[in-house]
């Protein structure tokens, strides 16, 4: 068989330093943007973004040279490090380390809305414990 194919999916969540409520409005943006922009840069797919004020949700389809560990370095310190460039967004941060799960590409679609519809889900109390972060 020549070349490679793999269909790795990965569920990767992470929280905001201290579990603050920063990611709002002009933040989270330029957050979702760069996250957006760096898993092109090391050729992940993304899949779905969202998440609540104080974490995020990536779901991304990874090429068969990029472990989560790395996806997940770059995506928190790129997206800190443009964030912490706006004036007026001082004290910005991720707190270390993340929540790494795999999905099945049959489960990609319920993924992919389970982290569209997070806000509905924090705010009417439907979020799945194992998949947010945990609060201790």
């Amino acid at each position: 068989m020549p070349g490679s194919h793999a269909e790795i999916y990965v569920h990767l969540v992470w929280t905001t330093v201290a579990r603050q409520p920063l990611l709002a409005g002009k933040t989270r943006d330029i957050a979702y943007a760069v996250i957006r922009a760096e898993c092109e840069s090391v050729r992940a797919q993304p899949i779905a973004l969202g998440g609540f004020e104080d974490h995020v949700h990536l779901l991304s389809r990874l090429p068969a040279t990029l472990d989560i560990s790395h996806l997940a370095k770059q995506v928190k310190g790129v997206s800190s490090h443009a964030i912490r460039q706006v004036p007026d967004l001082d004290g910005f941060g991720w707190q270390e380390g993340y929540s790494g799960f795999s999905v099945s590409r049959w489960d990609v679609p319920k993924m992919t809305k389970y982290i569209a519809n997070q806000e509905e889900h924090h705010r009417g109390g439907t979020a799945k414990a194992i998949l947010e972060p945990s609060t201790d």
